[in-house]
C-alpha cells in the first residue's frame, strides 16, 4: 500500500478527522484503550466513519512505523449518498443508470466493474459501508483511474438505499442465476438500478425481494457461473445496447 493511502498514529488520525479528510475506514488495535483513543472514536461516530477493531498484525502489514495501534485508510474518491445522487441526476435530465454491488469484497472485481461502468456511461456505483470492498488506492489502481470519473455512493444501509431508488422511479434489476428470465428479455429504457451480488452467496434476500425484475445470463459450460465483473459487464452493455437501439441518451 502506498504511504499516501493512509495516516497512522492517534493524534494524526484525530487531526485528519477534524480536517474532514476523506477517510475510508479507521483500523484500531483490538485491545487499545485510552482517553485519547476514546476521543478519536467519539469523533469518528459523530461523523459516521467506519471503525474496525483488528489484530495488531493487520495494522503491521500496512505500516511498520510508530502507528500506536491506529491507522486511517484514506478514500481515493469523495463518497456521496443515494439521497444526494437521485435528485442531482434528475436535475441534469439524464436517464439514470446505477450499479448496486451487494457484498462484493474483491478489489479487483470492484475495479473492473468500475472501469466498465465508466466506459458504458453509468452514473454511479452503490456499495455498503460494511461487508464490501471500498474505493481506496488499490481499487483506484485496478479501475485504471475510472473511479476518478464515476460517482460512488457508500450507504450505511444498502436495503434502505435500494428502496429509496425504487421509490424514486428506478427499476431494480437483480442479476441472479436463480432467475428464469433471460437478461436480453428485460427492458431497460427507464431509470435502472442493476444489482450484482457476491459470487458465493449472490444477492441478499432483503434486496432480492425489492427487485422488480430478476434476470439471468444463460450458461452452457460446466462451471455454471461467471466472474461477477464479467457478468456485470454483460449486463451493463445490454442496457447500453437497448438504449442505443431506442435512440435514448446513454449518458
Amino acid at each position: 500500500m502506498d504511504a499516501n493511502d493512509y495516516i497512522y498514529g492517534v493524534r494524526a488520525v484525530i487531526e485528519a478527522i477534524e480536517a474532514d479528510k476523506d477517510i475510508d475506514k479507521i483500523l484500531v488495535r483490538k485491545d487499545l484503550q485510552s482517553d485519547l483513543v476514546n476521543d478519536m472514536l467519539q469523533m469518528a461516530r459523530e461523523r459516521h466513519l467506519l471503525v474496525q477493531r483488528v489484530p495488531i498484525e493487520k495494522i503491521n502489514r500496512i505500516t511498520q512505523k510508530n502507528h500506536q495501534g491506529v491507522v486511517a485508510l484514506l478514500a481515493s474518491v469523495t463518497y456521496t449518498r443515494v439521497g444526494e445522487l437521485v435528485p442531482m441526476l434528475y436535475e441534469e435530465g439524464v436517464l439514470p443508470f446505477v450499479i448496486v454491488l451487494d457484498g462484493i469484497t474483491d478489489v479487483r472485481n470492484f475495479g473492473a466493474i468500475a472501469r466498465t461502468a465508466e466506459c458504458c456511461g453509468a452514473n454511479a456505483l452503490v456499495i455498503p459501508e460494511r461487508g464490501s470492498v471500498s474505493a481506496g488506492g488499490d481499487a483506484m489502481k485496478t479501475s485504471a483511474g475510472a473511479l476518478n470519473y464515476i460517482q460512488v455512493c457508500r450507504e450505511r444501509n444498502l436495503v434502505s438505499a435500494v428502496k429509496y431508488l425504487k421509490d424514486n422511479g428506478y427499476q431494480i434489476v437483480g442479476v441472479t442465476e436463480k432467475a428464469n428470465f433471460n437478461y436480453t428479455q428485460g427492458t431497460y429504457d427507464t431509470p435502472v438500478a442493476l444489482v450484482m451480488g457476491a459470487e458465493d452467496v449472490g444477492i441478499s434476500p432483503e434486496i432480492l425481494a425489492l427487485c422488480d425484475t430478476r434476470v439471468s445470463i444463460p450458461m452452457f459450460g460446466k462451471i455454471g457461473s461467471l466472474n461477477v465483473s464479467v457478468a456485470a459487464g454483460v449486463m451493463m452493455y445490454e442496457v447500453v445496447r437497448q438504449r442505443l437501439a431506442s435512440d435514448l441518451e446513454v449518458i
